[in-house]
């Protein structure tokens, strides 16, 4: 059963402080506690957050942004995770296939308006599937980048009208190594090609040394996010 909005904002300012500290684990037995269905969004550039809920939450749902434009070894990574962990793996598309956006908007739009390509891409399938769920959680790290610095834990999530969770919020990368060593977590093997932050295959290129981890997402212009954790 689906929680009341107004609930739902309550649950969140309680989990934001009382959860600040907890384990990853912790917080996504809140999360399964007080709300009647979440789901892990994940873009499969590494899938410690979805090995951990797997665990935590057998079967959870977990939703993959299926653009149209993803690198084979994403898709690749997809593949292995819904084969091999305790999961519902969801492929969320657009309402339209990369023809049919490039017969309305024109070809090539993630490079004339890649603003708008994210949003008909990514923000839109993601907002419809989430309309089906109380909570969210996503793989955010405050250790990721400058911009995600500030990442809560657990948030309402105001335009969605949902709670949104980042679980691995206050870990730091050794700490993930770990994880993934322990568990021999699936890792998308772009990350040891040069691309610590893997997006579609148009607007991402490899990392040169001394640059920030999400340097080479949309590179060339201001774009630091796709919009859906806007």
């Amino acid at each position: 059963m689906s929680v009341a909005v107004t609930d739902l904002r309550d649950l969140a300012e309680r989990g934001a402080a009382e959860l600040e500290t907890a384990s990853a684990e912790d917080v996504l037995r809140w999360a399964n506690e007080h709300l009647g269905r979440i789901a892990v969004a994940a873009s499969m550039q590494d899938t410690v957050l979805v090995h951990l809920a797997s665990r935590v939450v057998p079967g959870i749902d977990v939703l993959f942004l299926d653009t149209g434009y993803h690198f084979p070894e994403t898709l690749q990574t997809r593949d292995r995770v819904a084969a091999t962990y305790d999961v519902t793996l969801r492929n969320l598309t657009a309402r339209q296939t990369v023809a049919e956006q490039d017969e309305t908007y024109g070809a090539r739009l993630h490079d004339r308006d890649p603003d708008l390509c994210c949003t008909l891409r990514k923000t839109h399938p993601l907002d419809e599937a989430i309309d089906e769920y109380d909570g969210w959680a996503t793989g955010l790290r405050r250790a990721e980048s400058v911009t995600r610095a500030s990442t809560p834990v657990v948030t309402f999530d105001e335009r969605r009208e949902k709670i949104k969770l980042a679980p691995l919020a206050t870990w730091t990368d050794a700490q993930v190594d770990a994880y993934v060593a322990e568990h021999d977590v699936i890792m998308n093997p772009l990350l040891a090609q040069g691309y610590p932050s893997i997006g579609c295959a148009p607007c991402t290129r490899k990392v040169l040394a001394g640059e920030d981890a999400r340097a080479g997402r949309w590179s060339g212009n201001d774009k630091t996010e796709c919009g859906i954790h806007l």
